[in-house]
């Protein structure tokens, strides 16, 4: 079933060696969304990047970098996206989040055929 509707997209740009109570950043944020009834939420893993620092972070690098860039996604509802902000205000200490308007097109299966 599709389903449009207006959404924010949280985008949420970390290093994959940032931590949060001795687990990567980038997991205790997507366990939070899913605490949180957020929609969904999806980590990618950059192949090169860089930030404030200006210091590239690259897979073609001859030492394998152990920082690689992270971008999580996080798509819902205005009211719910604002629901994890104070996490990351919390959690996040160097990385951009940026937030936009979007249009949502759901695609729902059943909730009886979908198991956990």
């Amino acid at each position: 079933m599709k389903l449009p509707e207006e959404g924010k997209l949280l985008r949420i740009l970390i290093g994959e060696a940032d931590k949060h109570k001795g687990k990567p950043l980038y997991e205790a944020i997507v366990m939070r969304a899913r605490q949180l009834n957020l929609e969904g939420a999806t980590v990618f893993r950059g192949i090169m990047g860089f930030g404030a620092t200006s210091r590239i972070h690259s897979v073609k690098l001859l030492r394998l970098s152990e920082d690689l860039p992270v971008m999580i996604e996080i798509v819902d509802a205005e009211d719910k996206i604002d629901l994890i902000l104070p996490f990351l205000d919390e959690t996040v200490k160097e990385g951009i989040i940026t937030m936009e308007k979007v249009t949502v097109v759901k695609y729902r299966h059943n909730p009886e055929s979908v198991s956990d």
